[in-house]
This record gives structure tokens, C-alpha cells and sequence, in this order.
């Protein structure tokens, strides 16, 4: 037995070279292993785990199993992140516990039952998206009755076998006692309850409110099944955080930002516990001011210097702001909205028309009806279009796709009160020539998102939404990577060029779209014969662009369709302090420094990792894209490339590959502001296929935040940080050396629903 366990150890390497990918892969992909002394996965093992999971949910023929299987351990193609981790586990076989396989959802907040299904979705490790325009939220009632809260009943003082899972709500008089569920659904029935009891009609005045937390499990404690442990440390003081909130709109009903607010105390409160990192999207009418200077100033700076943030707005950092715009935005709009997110971070604008006209194109089948279609939602005539054209539709399916604009938390997926999963095709790992292997990746990620479309959601809305419109989204990453290694660096010389139609750049251009179009073709053929095949209905649009950060450090590609931030750079990996897998980072030669948020008494960011005051880590590792060693590839300077230049990218992402809507950060210098506004609004004008991308101001003053996810650094550093690394390294082995901290359970449970670098970074103070 010890030898056959010696022997597992000694395989449990991830199988790539790339630096981050025994990191990320043991902290974020890799499960306990019972049979295997209690290690974690192997790379392996997660792979025979998820397909054996796939093939069960999808019902896979031999062939499409040894497809999906060779993709994956190639690192070809893979399955979503959240299928990673709970793929092929008992957990997601329960109904109740579907959603965990997905990354993007959305919902209507119509009724209180939408924000504790939007709890629930991010205790499972969904991103979570809300719509809140007025159409929405004025659906929820009045708020009449004054919550007084007080906690009774420590944590953890009923024993584990005399524990309720179920949350009891008894009410008397004008008193309710909430008796907190030691479960996911105990918690989220006990703070929708705390909702719904500010609207009761049985109270009268002031309602007494005890919450009773004696049946929920201590820090510390086992999640069985969806794995970590538990830690709730925030959620006593949800309930009075909560309960201000609906205070202040005693008399009228909430507001979008209210509404904001109550959603995001709840993520604050799963974030706190270690049981998720959480990823939100708000969506608001672009009329509705309050929202779209929700986040301004929320950095305050003292008489001193020193930044703090509004204590009453710290939730709303858990989410992105998009602002939803159902007619075309002005030029002087589209201008303001860049100069605000350079400024702030924050005043996306999002082109409804686009995303509604893709979301029907079932309907929409050329390019006349869909021209028709476009200038009737402009003239707010869009829903009797649908009914003179398609009288066959229902009143519920036409609101429905007039709907279908709800957006995830980075913004890849659209739709309605959706579900929708992703998988990933790694470009980098493909040979440009290759094109029976392109086809292979490309059809292996489409079989492995259309098997989920057999999950029946027990939600109605969402079990309608999916008999709508089913969705799925293939996306790939290391889209730069590839170009460069099929078009050599003359390609690089026209980014550094800005992309001009020169002659070349016309070819360049043409050459782009035909893998683009080449791989959606596969997507939709390989989605489409598989639906045919089992009787399911197809989706009308299958393709995306995830924003990719975490997954595309498993092979070193370059994050979704984006530009590298160097062809060096140093790579920060956050971890919590004494987290096993940076302890063993450390063995194998990584620096750890002090995350930002640590500092001393004075503001000044700590420097020593061990210090009694840091809390969190960051590791240092050295990085180059898989091209930099090309002859000529360094003289090219890709922090130069221009705002524009990306822009031009992103389009012909979305126009040739992407059938949703494609993630997209685009980073800008201030003098670009005018330049790249005008832009948008061109393409919204002209119906060129934008719905929305998010903007980050970029800066030449590298010191203007420290310890950022990606440090750019010339190869004579990135030599000498390597050098370091090897001096440093107790073991070539990095699976041993985590072996030597690894003891008990797995703090946090897998993935992210959101998986953007962008989320790591910080908003600029106003």
C-alpha cells in the first residue's frame, strides 16, 4: 500500500510546462482523492472524473467519449471550468444542484424568490447576472414593515447530528423568529425570508426579528459534496445589513442600487466564508441616473492621503455595471461612456438591439429581415414585428426573445433567466496547418457543452428559459498565439502599424476570417447534428469568447482573443496566506509577496509575507508567450498597440466566430478617449455587430498601482528572475512539495463562474 501510494505521488505532476499550470491547476481544478491517500487529482484522474460524467449526462457514443477524452489530455480542448470540478462527482447528479455545472447564468429580478435563486447560483459557483431595469423591479412590491434584527444562538452550539438543514420561520404577533438552516438552501431561505418578511401584509409597524443561528455549522467544518469548508464569518451580520437596507425604502419600493446592494451583501457574505469566489453583473436602463453613478466615488480619500472606501457601498464591488441602451446612443454618449470608464472603471454602455437580434436568429435568417428587424427595435416596435412575422409565436415566447439581453459577469453570454455552459478550445496547442485537429478541438468542446442541455432545471423560470431558447458557448483562447504563429511577424508589425487596409493588412484580415468562420461552421455542425441526434432542440447561437484567465495559464496561452500585456511579464497568482499550494510554490522556487490589500499602520503595502498583519498572498512567476524567442518578435512594443487597433480585433472576433457576444477588455490612454467612442458608436450605428466591451485605462507609469496581475519585464529580467527561481527551488517535484502542507480540507471549492483577469483589477479612484 505505501508503495503503490509512492507511486501515485510520484505521477502527479500536471502534464505542461507552462509555469502557472501546477498552481493553478492544484489550487483551483483538483479535488481530494480517497482512493489515493487523500492527494488531490491528478490531471489524470480530472480528466477520467468529468468525462465519465459527460458521457453519463449526454448519453456519448464510444467515438465522441475518445474524442472529448483525447482533446482533453492533449489540453486541446476543455470542458468549463465548473465542469472540472464537479463533473462526475454524485453532487451534480441531484437536481437541486444542477446549476453548479455552469458558469453563466442571469436573472430577472421580479420577485423576491429571483434574489435568493441568485444567492443559491453563486453558493454553487455561478457567475451571476441581474437585470434590474424598472420594467423588472417595479414587479416587487412596496416596502411597509420595519425590520429590527437581533441574533440569538452562537454558531455551532447544536451539535452536528441534532442540526436542521431546513430553515424554520415562525411568526407571532409582530415578531418572526428565522431558525437558520445549517444547509446552501438553510441559507438562502433565510435570507429571502428576511426579504419577503419586510413586504408581509400580516405585520403591522415595527417587526421583531430574532435570528437564530445555533444550527449552523462552524468554521472549519466539511461541505460534503461540492467540497471547501465552511466559514461564516459574515453571515450573522447579513441579516442587519440587509434589513438597513429595506429600512430606507419604508413607503415605495427599491431601487435599482438598492436592489444592487441587497444581492451583493449576499456575495460579500459567500466570498467571506471561503465557500466562493463570486462574479456578478448588474444590468440598469440607461435612463436611470442613480444607477449609472452607483460606483462613482466610491474610493474616499482623507485629509491625509490615505483611500478608503464608502463603507455604505463596499458590496457593490462584487459586480460589474452595465448600462442597457434600447435605442442607438449618440455619439457624445458613446464619447462620455469611454471618458467615464477611463476615468472610473465604470459606465459600460450595452447595445440591446444587437444582443435581441442575435438571440433570434433563428428568425432573423438574412440579412434584410434581420436590417428590419433592427430599425423596429429602434422604434420600440419590435414586438409587434415579431407578432406580424411569426404569429405562430406565444405572448410568453415573444416577451421572451424581446428579453434576451441579460448578459453574465463578464459579459459573453446573452439571453433570458439563463443557464449557459462553456468550454474552451486552446489555440496555442494547435498547429495553424493542422486543420483535422482544429476540427477535432472545435467538435470535442461542442459535444461537451451540448451534453448539458439535458439537465431539466427544477426552477420553472429557468426550465422555461431553457425550452426557449437552449444555449451553449465553445470559446477558444490563445487567439493572438496563433495568429502569430500562422502569419509570422509580420503580422505583429501591422498590430505595431494599427492595423491599417493596406494590401497586406487586407489579406491579414481575410486570412483571419476564414479560421474564424471555419471554426464556427464546426461548432454549429457538430452542436446542431448532436441536438438532431437527441431530439433536443438547437440553439440558434453556440459561440463565445470568455474572458479565459485562469484555464489559459494551464498551457501559457494568451487570455481569450487579447493582446499579451508583454511578451514577458511577471505572472501575480492570489492566494490565501499559508494556502498548501503556495506554500509549495515556495519550495519550488516562486516568490510570495504580500497581496494589496496588506498594509501597516501608515498605508504602506507590507513586505514580508510572513508579517503577523498580511493576509493574503501573491505569487511571483515569471512568464513568456510561446512566440517571444520568434526572430524579431521582441522589437515589437504590444503596449503600443492602440486602443483602435484592438478594437478592429474584437470586431472581427464578433462579426466571423462569435454568435453571443465576445468578452473584451480593451485598454486605452487617455488621448484615445475621443478616438475610440467615436468608434463605438460607429459600430452601433452601422449595426456592426457590437453589444458591449468592457474598458481599463492603461498607463505608461507602471508604479501607479502596485503588484499588479501582470508586471511587463524585458527578457534580460525575465532570465535573471528564472535564475533566482532555479537558485530558490528545494525540488523539481512540485506535487511533492505540496504534498508536505497538504492536510485536511480544500479551503475553497473549484472555480470562479467568472474567470477575467479584469476582475483582479483595481478601479481607478475618482
Amino acid at each position: 500500500m505505501v508503495q503503490d501510494l509512492e507511486r501515485i505521488r510520484q505521477t502527479r505532476q500536471f502534464p505542461e510546462s507552462a509555469p502557472a499550470a501546477n498552481p493553478v491547476f492544484f489550487r483551483t481544478y483538483s479535488r481530494r482523492d480517497k482512493k489515493a491517500g487523500n492527494l488531490r487529482e491528478t490531471w489524470e484522474e480530472v480528466c477520467d472524473r468529468t468525462l465519465k460524467g459527460i458521457v453519463k449526462l449526454g448519453h456519448l457514443t464510444p467515438a465522441e467519449a475518445d474524442l472529448i477524452d483525447r482533446m482533453q489530455h492533449q489540453l486541446k480542448s476543455l470542458p468549463s471550468g465548473r465542469w472540472l470540478w464537479v463533473g462526475g462527482t454524485e453532487w451534480i447528479e441531484q437536481p437541486e444542484n444542477f446549476s453548479g455545472a455552469y458558469n453563466c447564468t442571469s436573472t430577472n429580478a421580479v420577485d423576491w424568490r429571483a434574489f435568493g435563486l441568485m444567492m443559491d447560483l453563486a453558493m454553487m459557483g455561478c457567475g451571476t447576472g441581474a437585470v434590474l431595469e424598472p420594467k423588472y423591479i417595479n414587479r416587487l412590491p412596496a416596502i411597509r414593515n420595519r425590520l429590527q434584527v437581533r441574533l440569538e444562538g452562537e454558531i455551532g452550539t447544536v451539535s452536528a447530528g441534532e442540526r436542521r438543514d431546513e430553515t424554520a420561520v415562525q411568526v407571532q404577533d409582530n415578531q418572526a423568529r428565522i431558525v437558520v438552516g445549517d444547509s446552501r438552501r438553510g441559507w438562502v431561505a433565510s435570507y429571502q425570508s428576511l426579504l419577503e418578511l419586510s413586504t408581509d401584509e400580516r405585520f403591522m409597524g415595527d417587526v421583531d426579528i430574532i435570528i437564530d443561528l445555533s444550527n449552523v455549522r462552524p468554521a472549519g467544518e466539511t461541505l460534503k459534496g461540492f467540497g471547501g469548508v465552511a466559514n461564516p464569518i459574515r453571515l450573522p451580520g447579513l441579516y442587519d445589513r440587509c434589513a438597513q437596507i429595506l429600512n430606507r425604502a419604508i413607503g415605495r419600493q427599491l431601487t435599482s442600487v438598492e436592489c444592487c446592494l441587497l444581492i451583493d451583501e449576499a456575495a460579500v457574505t459567500i466570498v467571506a466564508g471561503n465557500i466562493r469566489r463570486s462574479a456578478g453583473m448588474r444590468q440598469g436602463v440607461s435612463t436611470d441616473e442613480g444607477f449609472g453613478t452607483a460606483k462613482e466615488n466610491l474610493w474616499q480619500q482623507d485629509a491625509e492621503g490615505n483611500w478608503r472606501i464608502d463603507p455604505e457601498r463596499d458590496s457593490l464591488r462584487m459586480a460589474n455595471h452595465t448600462r442597457v441602451f434600447h435605442t442607438k446612443p449618440t455619439r457624445e454618449e458613446c464619447v462620455d461612456a469611454v471618458r467615464k470608464q477611463f476615468y472610473s472603471g465604470e459606465g459600460a454602455i450595452q447595445w440591446a438591439g444587437e444582443a435581441v437580434a442575435r438571440s433570434n436568429a433563428d428568425l432573423l435568417t438574412d440579412a434584410t429581415t434581420r436590417t428590419e428587424f433592427l430599425e423596429a427595435y429602434q422604434q420600440d416596435t419590435a414586438y409587434q414585428w415579431l407578432k406580424d412575422h411569426h404569429p405562430q409565436l406565444s405572448e410568453a415566447e415573444i416577451e421572451h426573445r424581446l428579453g434576451r439581453y441579460g448578459l453574465n459577469p463578464c459579459g459573453e453570454i446573452i439571453g433570458e433567466n439563463f443557464h449557459c455552459n462553456l468550454s474552451e478550445v486552446h489555440l496555442n496547442q494547435l498547429d495553424p496547418l493542422d486543420f483535422r485537429s482544429q476540427e477535432e478541438a472545435f467538435t470535442a468542446a461542442a459535444l461537451s457543452v451540448a451534453a448539458l442541455l439535458n439537465h431539466k432545471f427544477n426552477e420553472p423560470r429557468y426550465r422555461q428559459s431553457r425550452e426557449f431558447d437552449p444555449i451553449v458557448g465553445v470559446s477558444f483562447t490563445g487567439l493572438f498565439d496563433f495568429c502569430v504563429q500562422a502569419f509570422g511577424v509580420e503580422w505583429l508589425q501591422w498590430w505595431e502599424q494599427g492595423r491599417p487596409d493596406t494590401m497586406t493588412g487586407l489579406k491579414f484580415k481575410q486570412q483571419e476570417q476564414q479560421y474564424l468562420s471555419h471554426w464556427k461552421e464546426i461548432v454549429h455542425r457538430a452542436v446542431w447534428g448532436y441536438c438532431d441526434r437527441h431530439n433536443l432542440k438547437r440553439p440558434n447561437r453556440c459561440t463565445t469568447i470568455q474572458p479565459a484567465g485562469t484555464k489559459s495559464l494551464l498551457t501559457g496561452a494568451s487570455p481569450g482573443w487579447h493582446p499579451p500585456k508583454a511578451q514577458r511579464f511577471l505572472r501575480r497568482i492570489t492566494f490565501r496566506k499559508n494556502d498548501p499550494v503556495a506554500l509549495a510554490c515556495l519550495d519550488y522556487g516562486y516568490k510570495i509577496v504580500p497581496s494589496q490589500s496588506d498594509k501597516d499602520e501608515n498605508g504602506r503595502l507590507l513586505d514580508d509575507a510572513f508579517d503577523p498583519r498580511c493576509t493574503e498572498w501573491l505569487v511571483e512567476i515569471p512568464v513568456e508567450v510561446p512566440w517571444a524567442n520568434v526572430p524579431g518578435a521582441d522589437r515589437i512594443d504590444i503596449s503600443k498597440f492602440t486602443a483602435l487597433a484592438q478594437m478592429d480585433f474584437y470586431l472581427q472576433v464578433q462579426k466571423h466566430y462569435t454568435a453571443h457576444n465576445t468578452s473584451a477588455t480593451i485598454e486605452l490612454r487617455e488621448g484615445e478617449i475621443e478616438g475610440l467612442g467615436d468608434r463605438i458608436y460607429q459600430a452601433i450605428a452601422n449595426d456592426e455587430g457590437y453589444i458591449s466591451a468592457a474598458l481599463l485605462a492603461r498607463f505608461d507609469d507602471l508604479q501607479t498601482f502596485p503588484r499588479l496581475p501582470f508586471e511587463p519585464i524585458s527578457k534580460d529580467q525575465y532570465d535573471q528572475l528564472n535564475q533566482e527561481v532555479e537558485l530558490r527551488r528545494k525540488t523539481e517535484d512540485f506535487h511533492k512539495a505540496l504534498s508536505r502542507y497538504d492536510s485536511g480540507e480544500l479551503i475553497e471549492a473549484g472555480p470562479a463562474g467568472c474567470d477575467s483577469d479584469k476582475c483582479m483589477m483595481p478601479e481607478k479612484k475618482n
